[in-house]
C-alpha cells in the first residue's frame, strides 16, 4: 500500500511541476465593489497589508505589500472590472518570485464568488502550507472588510506562527 505522502509526492513530480493554493470565498456584495479592494491602494490596505503602496488599477504597474514579517512586489498582468486580477510576484521571498496570484469573481444570487489561486509554487514546502493559511485569513479579512466596514490587515490579522 502507498502511503498518503508517496502518493502525494509521486503525483507532484508525474503529473505538474508547479502547485498552487486554491480558495473560494462567497462575498454578499456586487462584484463591483470586491474588484475596487483589489485593485485599489486604499482598499488594499483595508484587508490585506496597511503598508500598500503603488497601482493596482494600472497595467504594468507594480503594488508593494510590506508586512511586519517582510513583503512583497506585485505586478498588474491583467484587468477585467468586476470580473478578473491577475499579479505576478516580481520580488520577495523566493519561494514567491515569479508566481501569480489570480482573482477571478462571478455574481451568483446575492453573492460575489471569488475564486484565488496563488499559482506557480515550485513545491510545496512548509511555508506554501503556512502561507496557504494566510491566504484564507485574509481572505475573511476582505470578506469581513466588503460586509461590515471593517477589515483585519496585517498587522491586525490573526498570527497563526512565528511566520506571522
Amino acid at each position: 500500500m502507498t502511503s498518503r505522502k508517496s502518493y502525494e509526492n509521486h503525483y507532484w513530480k508525474e503529473e505538474s511541476n508547479m502547485v498552487d493554493i486554491l480558495h473560494r470565498v462567497g462575498i454578499k456584495s456586487a462584484p463591483a465593489e470586491v474588484y475596487a479592494a483589489l485593485t485599489t491602494t486604499e482598499r488594499l490596505a483595508d484587508w490585506w497589508a496597511t503598508n500598500t503602496r503603488g497601482e493596482g488599477n494600472d497595467l504594468g504597474g507594480v503594488l508593494q505589500f510590506r508586512f511586519s514579517a517582510g513583503g512583497f512586489d506585485m505586478k498588474v498582468l491583467e484587468l477585467a472590472p468586476g470580473k478578473h486580477v491577475l499579479w505576478e510576484v516580481v520580488d520577495g521571498p523566493d519561494e514567491w518570485v515569479g508566481t501569480h496570484v489570480n482573482w477571478d469573481l462571478d455574481q451568483v444570487g446575492d453573492y460575489t464568488i471569488v475564486l484565488f489561486e496563488h499559482q506557480g509554487w515550485k513545491e510545496p514546502v512548509e511555508f506554501m502550507h503556512h502561507c496557504s493559511t494566510k491566504w484564507a485569513v485574509f481572505l475573511m479579512s476582505l470578506k469581513s472588510l466588503i460586509e461590515t466596514g471593517k477589515g483585519a490587515p496585517d498587522p491586525h490579522d490573526v498570527q497563526i506562527s512565528d511566520w506571522h
